[in-house]
């Protein structure tokens, strides 16, 4: 690539925060260090009132947009919506965007060094969960001297992470924007999460966990782990006219080698996720999932769960979403309007599933950006800062 879009954010670098202050974790052990990788996007204004954090779904990270090199084929994860005049204007927001720890992309994670053994944390590293995540990324704002978030946006697990936020931290967040996401896992869905946990708990190159000690790595159950959560992420319409019933020769082959378009791409997606994730990573970041659940303390009350919200919100579903279907974005918004909170909320007509969120939908697009226009007239941020 030669010329980047004029809409992009450009070339941009991970930068990497080391903390020494110890991290009391949910499940009861504490990270006594740790580093969290993350990127910025745009210019923090002298007021520091213009940050918008961006928390990243289940396989996501901290490139959420623009381009490591001008050689990377595909921006961040985001790019549609993060950038000069896009729905997150870098021309008025100052944008963060972190790795959760757990994660494999350079924040403390499984792979990363337990300083007490020496060797990769492995399976050893502790369970995480959503409210850690969100204590973590406090205390990132902190060492960025942001006190108060302009908005915390986030899509899926993302989303979780951003509701979140608004029960921890209810006075350092201004406006909250939850995107397929849902107030708590169905049964459905924490069974899905089971079988691909268990599709890499099986495989002989597992070893427990500790695959690294063994020179080997998982890749058959970290592929059909992926293969099942990817259908998921899509609609049967959505499949259906990317693929129909396709095959990929003239004539049927009667055995088990790929014969049908679909299965070609569900195995190439899988091949390529098992050699880029870390299979320690993904059990970990399925259970944060299953575990997320903040009404659970309130004998199921939602409402009086979001009770310590103390900011607008904009909720967004996706109409073939089966995996966080529309009805569980009403939820929340149900409980908000009980609770008395400031809430917008769009049903977005996609055939897309899941992965929607990710995807510069126009009426999508229309509702962000109007939501964000607001925001940033909210905090006088009409002009660059």
């Amino acid at each position: 690539m030669t010329e980047l879009p004029r809409d992009s954010v450009g070339l941009v670098s991970p930068e990497t925060a080391h903390f020494d202050d110890p991290l009391a974790l949910a499940c009861g052990r504490t990270l006594q260090a740790y580093d969290l990788v993350y990127e910025t996007y745009g210019t923090l204004n002298a007021e520091r009132s213009n940050a918008i954090l961006i928390c990243h779904a289940l396989s996501g990270h901290h490139h959420a947009a623009g381009y490591h090199s001008r050689d990377e084929r595909k921006p961040g994860w985001w790019d549609a919506h993060i950038g000069p005049g896009k729905s997150i204007d870098t021309d008025r927001f100052f944008v963060v965007s972190a790795n959760n720890l757990g994660g494999c992309h350079g924040s403390t994670g499984p792979t990363s060094l337990n300083p007490e053994t020496d060797e990769a944390w492995g399976p050893d590293f502790p369970m995480m969960t959503v409210s850690d995540w969100v204590h973590s990324q406090a205390r990132l704002a902190d060492r960025l001297g942001i006190e108060r978030f302009a908005a915390v946006v986030g899509g899926s697990l993302g989303g979780m992470q951003v509701l979140q936020w608004t029960l921890s931290y209810p006075e350092r967040i201004a406006n909250a924007v939850v995107i397929a996401a849902t107030p708590k896992l169905s049964a459905q869905n924490i069974a899905f999460n089971e079988v691909a946990r268990q599709a890499i708990r099986s495989d002989p190159d597992y070893f427990d966990g500790h695959y690294a000690d063994h020179g080997a790595l998982p890749r058959r159950g970290l592929k059909l782990a992926r293969m099942v959560g990817h259908i998921t992420y899509l609609s049967e319409d959505a499949m259906g006219s990317k693929f129909g019933r396709d095959l990929r020769s003239e004539d049927l082959n009667f055995g088990y080698d790929v014969e049908f378009q679909v299965e070609s791409y569900l195995r190439y997606q899988g091949d390529t996720f098992s050699t880029s994730f870390d299979a320690n990573t993904y059990l970990l970041m399925t259970k944060a999932l299953d575990y997320f659940d903040p009404a659970a303390a309130h004998g199921g009350d939602l409402a009086a769960a979001v009770a310590p919200a103390d900011c607008p919100f904009l909720v967004v579903s996706f109409s073939t979403d089966w995996r966080f279907p529309p009805w569980r974005s009403k939820e929340l918004v149900n409980a908000l309007i009980r609770a008395g909170k400031s809430v917008s909320y769009a049903n977005i007509d996609s055939p897309h599933g899941h992965d929607a969120f990710l995807l510069p939908e126009p009426r999508y697009q229309a509702v962000f950006a109007a939501f964000m226009q607001r925001v940033a007239r909210d905090q006088g941020l009409e002009d660059r800062p």
